[in-house]
């Protein structure tokens, strides 16, 4: 393979690494501004607002806001998926593949 092409390949999968949400921070996050009044049984009754990925989201976005928590989309994402990689298991939009320029 070429090196430039090899080059642009490695930066691509380190740009799509480096835009997942870091599921520590989301766990960490949740531990000190959420689970004061979430319990883990909070997720899993029956009447939960959460169905998807995009609602659970949508969930977490909002009660940052009602929390007046200052958090950036990124920390939402993290809040987000740590919920799902632990309680829901919904399946996430996965990003587009970026695919090399021929010449």
């Amino acid at each position: 393979m070429k090196p430039l092409l090899m080059s642009c390949l490695l930066l691509l999968a380190g740009a799509a690494v480096a835009q997942e949400p870091d599921a520590e921070r989301g766990r960490l996050l949740y531990s000190n501004h959420c689970i004061e009044c979430h319990t883990e049984q909070m997720h899993w009754r029956t009447l939960h607002q959460a169905r998807d990925w995009d609602s659970l989201r949508a969930q977490v976005r909002r009660w940052q806001g009602e929390a007046r928590l200052p958090w950036s989309a990124e920390d939402i994402d993290a809040v987000a998926r740590h919920l799902n990689d632990t309680i829901y298991g919904f399946p996430r939009p996965t990003a587009p593949v970026a695919r090399a320029v021929q010449p």
